[in-house]
């Protein structure tokens, strides 16, 4: 599948223009991780743009999520690497996250919630005067972005990435797409 036919795919499934803005910010990270991992830049993209694909579907069930997600992607003949990471990125149902594309993936995706928070507390509401200090100094508040999944974020060591570096890689993957994003 090519990323055309993923966008496609993407948008007749999924509704929200935010998720969609989301997956466009995961897909970002995760082709730049794969750049700087030296892996395969459109597996990886494709997870990060296929993640939540079967959000609309599940009626906020998230015991569902990723499994139906799963489902659809095998029914797409999607590669099996994506499914997995797919299926191993929502940690309710305790996948084994094996592989690095399954860490990358659990990582990136509350990552690009975390920086979007960021950018929409501002007054221009964009990515422009975020940068990675202000972004540690959120992650810090407790109260700041409650949904977002710290503990995930900080797994980014897995990959032998420090916070800070994750941080960068993520906020320039953003800030490269950031007309798209909207921010």
């Amino acid at each position: 599948m090519d990323r055309n036919e993923a966008v496609a795919h993407l948008k007749a499934r999924l509704t929200n223009k935010n998720l969609i803005k989301h997956s466009l910010a995961v897909e970002a990270i995760m082709s730049d991780l794969a750049e700087i991992l030296s892996e395969d830049k459109l597996i990886w993209s494709l997870a990060g743009l296929l993640h939540d694909i079967d959000l609309d579907r599940i009626n906020n069930d998230m015991s569902k999520h990723s499994l139906v997600g799963a489902e659809i992607l095998d029914m797409l003949g999607v590669d099996e690497a994506i499914i997995y990471a797919v299926k191993a990125h929502n940690a309710f149902h305790g996948i084994e996250r094996r592989r690095k594309i399954d860490k990358a993936l659990y990582c990136a995706d509350p990552m690009s919630g975390m920086i979007t928070a960021c950018a929409l507390i501002l007054p221009d509401k964009s990515l422009n005067e975020v940068d990675v200090e202000f972004v540690i100094k959120r992650m810090k508040e407790k109260g700041f972005a409650k949904g977002v999944n710290r503990e995930a974020i900080m797994e980014c060591e897995l990959l032998g990435l420090s916070l800070e570096s994750f941080i960068e890689i993520s906020l320039n993957a953003m800030k490269r797409i950031k007309v798209e994003l909207e921010l």
